[in-house]
C-alpha cells in the first residue's frame, strides 16, 4: 500500500487493535474520539500518533484512509452529517457487524469523489474500551470484505491489504448479503444461544458447581447490550431464519430423548463431532 496514514473512527476495544496493529504495521494513525480520556490512553501507550476529540476539517482532510469503528447506526448518521469534512479521492471502510443496512445506504449517500468497501474482523473479546484493546487477536483471524457493484478493484484489493498488514489469517471476499447470511448464523446466533442459556433459569449458585462446558458455551454471553441489540434487530430477518433452524434441532434432539431413540442420538453427535472438526485451527 502506498497509503501511510489511516484514520481510525472509534477508539473503543476494535478501534483501539487497529490503532495498535496498524502503528505496528509502520503506519500513521491518527484518531476520533468522544473520550478524551480514550485519546490521551492511546496516545500514552503509542498506538496513536495523534488524536482529537473534535471533528475538525484540517484534521479528518489529512487522511485518504478512514476506518470507521463505531456502531452500525452512528457510523450511518456520521456520514450523513459529517462526509464533508473528508478530502476527495479518501477510501473508506469499516468494522460493521452488519452490512447490508449498512453499506448500500452509506454507499447511496456517499459523494462521488470518495469510496466506501465494507470490512468485518471476524475477531474481539467480551471487554470494551481502548484500555483492552491488543491487536494479537487478529493474529490468524478471518478477515471478511463485503464489496459491491460500486466498488473498484483497486479498493478492494486496498481493503484486503490493509487486513493482511493487521496480521490476519485469511481475507474472504463475501457480497454484503452472503456476510449477512453467514453472519446471522456464526455470530449472531451463538450470542442468543449464550444469552439464552444464561437467563433461561436462575444460575447465580450454579458458578460453584460448573466445569468447563458451560463456562466455554456462555462465554459470549456477558455481551453489550447496546451493541448487540442494534445488530439484532438490523439483522432481523436473517437471524429469526437461524433461531428456527436452531430451535428445530434442538426439537430434533429433544423427541430423541423422550423417545430412548438411542439410534438418532449417536447419529447426530457423530454428525457433530465431524462437521466440528472443521473449526478446528
Amino acid at each position: 500500500m502506498t497509503e501511510d496514514n489511516v484514520l481510525i473512527v472509534g477508539l473503543g476495544l476494535i478501534g483501539g487493535s487497529y490503532a495498535e496493529a496498524l502503528t505496528k504495521a509502520g503506519f500513521q494513525v491518527g484518531a476520533i474520539d468522544r473520550s478524551m480520556e480514550s485519546i490521551e490512553y492511546a496516545l500514552d501507550k503509542g498506538i496513536i500518533t495523534e488524536g482529537t476529540v473534535r471533528l475538525d476539517k484540517d484534521f479528518v482532510s489529512k487522511y485518504r484512509l478512514i476506518v470507521f469503528c463505531l456502531y452500525p447506526n452512528t457510523f450511518v448518521e456520521w456520514i450523513r452529517e459529517h462526509q464533508d469534512l473528508i478530502a476527495p479521492g479518501t477510501l473508506i471502510t469499516d468494522v460493521s457487524g452488519v452490512k447490508v443496512p449498512v453499506v448500500y445506504e452509506v454507499q447511496r449517500m456517499l459523494r462521488p469523489d470518495l469510496e466506501f468497501i465494507g470490512a468485518h474482523p471476524m475477531a474481539g473479546r467480551e471487554r470494551s474500551g481502548v484500555g483492552n484493546s491488543d491487536c494479537s487477536v487478529f493474529k490468524g483471524a478471518n478477515y471478511l470484505v463485503t464489496p459491491t457493484a460500486a466498488n473498484t478493484p483497486s479498493a478492494i484489493e486496498r481493503c484486503k491489504e490493509l487486513g493482511r498488514r493487521m496480521g490476519f489469517g485469511k481475507i474472504s471476499e463475501l457480497s454484503p448479503e452472503e456476510h449477512d447470511e453467514m453472519i446471522g448464523f456464526l455470530s449472531q446466533l451463538t450470542h442468543c444461544v449464550a444469552v439464552s442459556l444464561m437467563t433461561c433459569r436462575e444460575t447465580s449458585e450454579m458458578a460453584k458447581y460448573s466445569g468447563d462446558s458451560f463456562r466455554d458455551l456462555t462465554r459470549i454471553a456477558a455481551i453489550n447490550e447496546t451493541m448487540w441489540s442494534e445488530l439484532f434487530l438490523l439483522n432481523r430477518d436473517v437471524l429469526i431464519r437461524q433461531i428456527d433452524l436452531f430451535v428445530g434441532g434442538m426439537e430434533k434432539l429433544k423427541t430423541a430423548i423422550a423417545d430412548g431413540d438411542v439410534e438418532t442420538l449417536k447419529s447426530v453427535m457423530k454428525e457433530s463431532s465431524l462437521k466440528r472438526k472443521l473449526f478446528e485451527k
